[in-house]
Parts: C-alpha cells; sequence; structure tokens
C-alpha cells in the first residue's frame, strides 16, 4: 500500500518517490523566522517521542526546513522528502500541518510522549505533498458544563485535535448543571454552580440518579493556559457562556437574576436532570449589567474574535407569568414575550461589539432575529443555516442528525447510552455541509463546520473518546480534504492500517470498529439496565 493511503486527512496531492530517508540523532532543525513557533513545536514532539535533542541548524542546511512561501495560503504547505525534509509553507499555520504530516509519515511511535524503543533510526519515505484546508473553520464543540474535564484530560484532547488538522474548539462552559468558568467579581458562580448534588443516569425521563456530587471549573489561569496551550497548536478557542435559557446554575448562585421559581417554591439548585428546562434569565437590568460584567472577563481571557452567547432552547413559560417580561415586551413594542429572547441575547452582543468581539449564537435566535454580525452555528439540521446565509450572515454548519457525536454509533444493547440518532463511521464521513445546495448563491458565507460533543451521557473523558473517535477522524477529512477524492472505503483502509495506531500511540480509547470492547459496554450492567427499562416504560 502506497504511504497516500496512510494519512489522515489526506492531502489534496501526493506522490511517491524511491526510498527513504533516514533520520538520526544528528538530524538538525532549522526554519524561518516566521516559523520559530512551528519550529518549537516540532523540535519537542520530535524530541518526546525519539529521545534526541535535536539541534537547531540555519534553515536553509537543516536536516528538517520550515521555509516560508508568501506564494502559498497561509494554511497550505508543501512537503518534500528528499535529500532532507522540506516544509513550505503559506504561514505559520501551515508549516505546523505540514510538520503533523511528516510526524504521521514517521509512524505512530512518532506520536507518543517518550521512546518506547532504542531505536536509532528512522526512516521517512520520500514522498511530495502539496495540501491546504477545505475549509477554515475545522470545529469541535465541547461540552465541558454537563461533566467536567479536568484540564489535563482537556489539554490532551487539544493535542489530539491539532494532530487532525482542527482549528476551533469551541468550549461551552456553562449551562443548568454547572458553571466552569471562575469571574472574580461573582464568585458564587463557581462556590455554588459549579457543583450539583448528583446526575442523572440515563435518560431524564427516567428518574434514575447517581447520588453522586459532581462538578468542578477552571480558574482563570487554567483557561488562559488552555487558549496559550491551543493557539501553539494553530487552534483557537471560542468560550460559549448561554444566556437567557440553559443558565439554573448561574440562577442557583445569584437568585434574583431568574425569572420564577424553577419548580413551584423551592429553592433554585443547579439542576442534576438533563433536557430542556422552563428556568430562564429574567430580561432585567439586574441580569443583563450582571453578564455584561461576566463578558468583560472572558474576553479578557479568550482572544478569539467570537464569543458565543448560546441562546438555544428557550422556553417561554416564566416570561409569560413574569409581570416584568410582559412589561418588557410592551415596552419594546414586541407583540410577546417571545421576541424577548433576540432582545435580550442581542443587547449582550452590543457590549461583546464594544470590546471589538463578534458573537456566536446557536440557529434559534434566528426565528427572531440575528444580531448584527453574528456567527450562526446551524444544529436544527440544515435550514437555520441557510436562511442566515442568505440573510448574509456567517455560517458554520453542525446538524443534530449527522454530527451529534454523542449519538450512539450502531443499534444494539452494547452501546454505552444508546441515545439520539444512530451516526455511523460512513454517516459521519459522508457528510456535507451544504447538500445539493450551490453555496455561492448566498450574501453570506458558509465558514466550515463543526461536530458537537455534548456530555450528558459521556460522564469521564474516558467516554469522550469512545464517542468521538474515530469518527472525528473522518470527519476532519470532511473538513480539510478535496471532497471530489472522497472514497470511504479507501479511509477505512487507511485508518485501519495506520491510523486507529496513531489513535492508540496518543492514548486515545476509541470505539473500536467491531462495536464496543466490553470493558467499553454500560458500566454496572444492571443499575444500566433499571435506567433503560424504566426509559422504555415511559417511551411506551
Amino acid at each position: 500500500m502506497s504511504a497516500v493511503h496512510q494519512l489522515v486527512p489526506a492531502p489534496w496531492s501526493f506522490s511517491v518517490g524511491t526510498g527513504e530517508l533516514v533520520l538520526d540523532a544528528g538530524t538538525t532543525l532549522g526554519a524561518d523566522p516566521e516559523l520559530s513557533g512551528a519550529r518549537r513545536w516540532l523540535s519537542r514532539a520530535l524530541g518526546a517521542a525519539t529521545g534526541w535533542d535535536v539541534a537547531p541548524a540555519p534553515a536553509q542546511s537543516a536536516s528538517i526546513r520550515l521555509l516560508l512561501d508568501p506564494a502559498l495560503d497561509a494554511e497550505a504547505y508543501r512537503l518534500e522528502v528528499g535529500g532532507a525534509v522540506v516544509i513550505s509553507a503559506g504561514g505559520a499555520s501551515g508549516a505546523f500541518y505540514g510538520a503533523q504530516t511528516l510526524l504521521q509519515l514517521m509512524g505512530p511511535a512518532a506520536l507518543r510522549q517518550a521512546p518506547v524503543a532504542a531505536v536509532s533510526t528512522w526512516l521517512v519515505p520520500r514522498v511530495s505533498v502539496e495540501d491546504k484546508p477545505r475549509f477554515g473553520y475545522r470545529g469541535t464543540m465541547l461540552d465541558v458544563a454537563r461533566h467536567f474535564m479536568p484540564k489535563d484530560n482537556l489539554l490532551r484532547f487539544i493535542e489530539v485535535m491539532a494532530a487532525h488538522k482542527l482549528n476551533i474548539l469551541h468550549l461551552h462552559l456553562t449551562d443548568d448543571q454547572g458553571w466552569r468558568i471562575q469571574i472574580n467579581r461573582y464568585p458564587k458562580l463557581t462556590e455554588t454552580g459549579s457543583w450539583r448534588r448528583e446526575s442523572s443516569l440515563g435518560s431524564w425521563r427516567a428518574g434514575v440518579f447517581d447520588a453522586r456530587p459532581h462538578g468542578g471549573f477552571y480558574t482563570q489561569d487554567d483557561l488562559r493556559e488552555i487558549v496559550a496551550f491551543a493557539a501553539d497548536r494553530h487552534i483557537t478557542v471560542i468560550p460559549e457562556i448561554d444566556v437567557p435559557g440553559h443558565s439554573q446554575a448561574a440562577i442557583a448562585a445569584y437568585p434574583e437574576l431568574g425569572a420564577g421559581p424553577a419548580e413551584g417554591s423551592a429553592p433554585v439548585e443547579v439542576w442534576t436532570r438533563w433536557g430542556i428546562n422552563e428556568t430562564v434569565l429574567e430580561v432585567s437590568d439586574t441580569s443583563l449589567e450582571f453578564y455584561r460584567n461576566v463578558l468583560d472577563e472572558v474576553v479578557e481571557i479568550f482572544p478569539s474574535p467570537w464569543i458565543s452567547l448560546g441562546g438555544d432552547e428557550v422556553p417561554l413559560t416564566q416570561w409569560q407569568a413574569s409581570a416584568q417580561a410582559q412589561a418588557k415586551a410592551a415596552e419594546l413594542g414586541l407583540d410577546d414575550v417571545s421576541g424577548l429572547h433576540s432582545w435580550f441575547v442581542g443587547q449582550l452582543a452590543l457590549h461583546l461589539q464594544n470590546h471589538g468581539r463578534a458573537t456566536s449564537v446557536w440557529d434559534e435566535i434566528g426565528d427572531g432575529g440575528l444580531p448584527d454580525g453574528a456567527l450562526v452555528a446551524s444544529w436544527r439540521g440544515y435550514e437555520g443555516g441557510i436562511d442566515a446565509l442568505r440573510k448574509g450572515y456567517d455560517v458554520v454548519m453542525c446538524p443534530e442528525h449527522k454530527l451529534y457525536l454523542d449519538h450512539r454509533q450502531a443499534d444494539g444493547d452494547d452501546e454505552p447510552v444508546p441515545v439520539g440518532f444512530v451516526t455511523t463511521l460512513q454517516a459521519v464521513y459522508e457528510f456535507e455541509p451544504l447538500p445539493g445546495v450551490d453555496g455561492t448563491n448566498f450574501a453570506g458565507r458558509l465558514l466550515g463546520a463543526q461536530a458537537n460533543i455534548w456530555t450528558e451521557h459521556l460522564d469521564s473523558p474516558r467516554r469522550v473518546q469512545f464517542a468521538a473517535f474515530p469518527r472525528l477522524s473522518a470527519i476532519a477529512e470532511v473538513f480539510w480534504s478535496n471532497p471530489e477524492n472522497r472514497d470511504y472505503d479507501e479511509f477505512l483502509k487507511r485508518l485501519t492500517h495506520a491510523h486507529l495506531a496513531r489513535l492508540e500511540a496518543m492514548g486515545v480509547e476509541y470505539r473500536p470498529l467491531a462495536g464496543p470492547a466490553p470493558w467499553q459496554q454500560r458500566p454496572g450492567v444492571e443499575g444500566w439496565k433499571r435506567d433503560y427499562d424504566a426509559e422504555q416504560l415511559v417511551r411506551n
């Protein structure tokens, strides 16, 4: 099998020469000044995997050369392996992607964090690669609100994203079930809002709970570290502070933010169930000022051009019963309180504009009016995104029935928590952001797409890995590679012969192609069966 079949995502152009280049402990590494960040990263990666002290050398004479080529786009690169490894790139990101391709060519052991054998030489096939991304936005949304992911696990997830040439991490930091970002002005957000007393097992309808407290949060320095770590790998972190729904954790910490009690007259607590929650923020000056102050701290931590305000799944029940909400709707000349949804998000979007940032929102906001300059993430199928494109907005496609990686990967009882649509490896590989639609006819821009990983049923980093991979490997190829060359059977060969070994070398506990291993199936079989049976009773 030729080396072209070993790379994931597949490059746009690839040819194989004769023989192999030998790299050894005398290997040197040099780069043009503009590509020094990629040189530092590659030096660390090579040194870790090989055990060598990779010496610096002038860019034009080193064994591995990173050279700036202004004729290439910023994310494009050309890799030539002959008497030396020469990576020519249009910018720092292109050089980094070329370095990732080099590591793949060196074999799975090159992706480990320490040597696994006393190997004195490494062989690199003599190849020529010309490569570039299909989309500028190649994203993954990770929900750390429902189940908290410790910082070290999150950094490792970012590392694996980078190996797949993904460049956006949309980090869902707040929800009904937990608040995960330290806000100095409002300490109760993490003192109270970051912990819940228990969690639903399986479907929230089943009424089965684990009786275990769950929580955690990132300090602001943790998040600065995460942002810097990601930026070193050319990944932008977009934070999401979800409003005006999905806000019960914040209301539990500061009850004055709420539009009404969560359940009767009981005190509001951090929510322990999944699903759509009727608890929403009151459309008050107090709530707006609170979130403006929150966003003032958020923008100091995250340099992303976009800050997500969420805006999805906002029931109207509490606003319909709120005199304050009714009065605000009348004051604004709205037909009813439903218009408060877009108005509230729009007020905070204006505040972000004053900081020089754009707003990212889920597509529901389009039902009542989008903020100026918003980036729309279309999750309810394609129509919300297409409507936004027609209106001139930037769009990222992430339809639930195609790109939700918390959904089960096959039918059958062996899947750990069999929720959502069946979303197979082949199905995600065959995803198209605008199927049957000519994207050039819109006033807006399709920036790309993202896979969404919600964690209601993914209660550990191991479960996240199982849900994400190898489906995220397939999605990365959809986002990066030439769609005209896409072939699922050929991808499956590359995955089987080489890429699963790379995932193993990186420590990724992916779902085997033949189905879950016994230890990956439902934990605590009896307890899960009880939950599953209870859910069936509700459904029936």
